[in-house]
């Protein structure tokens, strides 16, 4: 989501609430015993960021959609880790590549974190798939929760919205747009899941948490980490160029119900103050050089940026040095930020460990 569908009344308790549920993670993370977590968050954060720049198109629609990646971090991960690898995922992508707006952070962090992680994951995925990582229940239980995930994510954008009472959007109208066109992105969304997780299962089972007690078996995971970050490299670099050029699906749902253009974007206030900040921080914005090499070129424009690009022949394969070069910096950055929030974490648990011990 972009700023401008949202208030600031609604950004700030969305940020509490996401704020607050980090929390709770961190503490749960703290104590969690598995050595290989915090690897395997920082990896798995690169590859998500990798696979989020890769819009594909939706047929009949005219309209593209992007993985979320929150239930795959939540069956390789566990609920907690994967909620703060998301988190930070959207905050890179936020604060460095201006895609989704700063007052609107904590709504994407419900929406594409919490949902998937702490709803469709339990309520949906364990209960189809339960401990299995091949096989029909894997792909059936993938399926149906990411496609729940989605529904979910997409009917609490369309409240949000409503909440915030900035645009003119109509609730029945937006919602009956949003749903099918998530729908759609959902099924994408647990076929992929269910294929990383199949194929990083058949070679280290031990790798995939599925939410339960740390795995027994062969400790040595530097297979799949590197397997992993090189999916990554060639996702953000090579594969990214063949993206979508198509608005994605909330893009494209405002532009369908908006009758009097796109949402209005106020030159002054808190949402104003939060977008120069985001100019200023975005070091390649819209995943490409800030010379505009990239922006409708590469098809990454955010929330109402699309409309308002000019008009022109579109390339694809996008090409770009740019977009090659936002994938790598954005990888490395996520892997990263969930590295040393992750070491940052256990050596709280480790002086809190060491008082306990020190302690009367």
């Amino acid at each position: 989501m972009a700023d401008a569908l949202i208030s600031p009344a609604v950004g700030g308790t969305m940020w509490a609430v996401s704020g607050g549920v980090i929390a709770v993670c961190a503490r749960k993370v703290r104590g969690a015993a598995r050595d290989n977590l915090v690897p395997m968050m920082g990896v798995l954060g690169a590859f998500v960021f990798a696979a989020q720049m890769i819009n594909f198109a939706i047929p009949a629609t005219g309209s593209s959609g992007h993985l979320g990646g929150g239930l795959l971090l939540a069956v390789m991960l566990g609920p907690q880790p994967a909620f703060l690898v998301i988190a930070s995922v959207l905050a890179v992508q936020a604060l460095f590549f201006a895609d989704g707006g700063l007052l609107a952070l904590g709504c994407n962090m419900f929406n594409l974190g919490f949902i998937p992680v702490f709803v469709a994951y339990p309520l949906v995925y364990r209960v189809v798939a339960g401990r299995q990582l091949a096989g029909r229940r894997l792909w059936a239980g993938s399926v149906a929760a990411a496609i729940a995930g989605f529904q979910l994510g997409s009917f609490a954008v369309v409240v949000e919205t409503k909440l915030s009472g900035i645009s003119e959007l109509p609730f029945a109208a937006f919602l009956m747009m949003m749903q099918p066109v998530h729908l759609a992105i959902g099924a994408v969304e647990g076929l992929a899941t269910a294929a990383v997780v199949g194929f990083v299962a058949a070679a280290r089972p031990e790798a995939v948490a599925a939410g339960e007690a740390p795995a027994r078996g062969p400790r040595n995971l530097r297979p799949v980490y590197a397997g992993l970050l090189v999916c990554a490299g060639v996702l953000a670099c090579f594969v990214s160029w063949f993206a979508s050029t198509h608005p994605d699906g909330l893009e494209w749902s405002v532009a369908r119900v908006m009758r009097s253009g796109e949402p209005q974007f106020p030159e002054a206030g808190i949402r104003a103050g939060l977008a120069r900040v985001q100019e200023k921080t975005a070091v390649l914005p819209d995943y490409g050089f800030r010379d505009g090499t990239a922006g409708s070129a590469d098809g990454r424009l955010d929330a109402g940026e699309r409309q308002t690009a000019e008009a022109g022949p579109e390339r694809w394969p996008a090409v770009s040095a740019g977009t090659s070069v936002s994938g790598l910096v954005g990888g490395l950055m996520t892997l990263a930020a969930v590295w040393l929030a992750g070491l940052a974490i256990r050596a709280g648990a480790k002086r809190r460990r060491a008082w306990g011990r020190a302690g009367p």
